[in-house]
């Protein structure tokens, strides 16, 4: 159950991604604003379960600006 715990959060997170490269190209600040939140919150929740997901720190930190 962990492991598919761990790979559902890998995938959001890898679409997450995708959708906040998309925002940025089509200049949509909302969507941006909303994709860097969503990612920051998987990082958050994996943390909170033991699972380690790469990322850059600035991706930690969206949500504290």
């Amino acid at each position: 159950m962990t492991a598919m715990f761990d790979q559902e959060l890998r995938e959001q997170l890898a679409q997450a991604r995708e959708e906040l490269a998309a925002a940025r190209a089509e200049g949509d600040a909302d969507g941006v604003q909303a994709y860097e939140g969503r990612i920051a919150g998987l990082i958050r929740l994996a943390a909170q379960h033991g699972i380690t997901l790469p990322h850059a720190v600035e991706e930690e930190e969206q949500n504290l600006r």
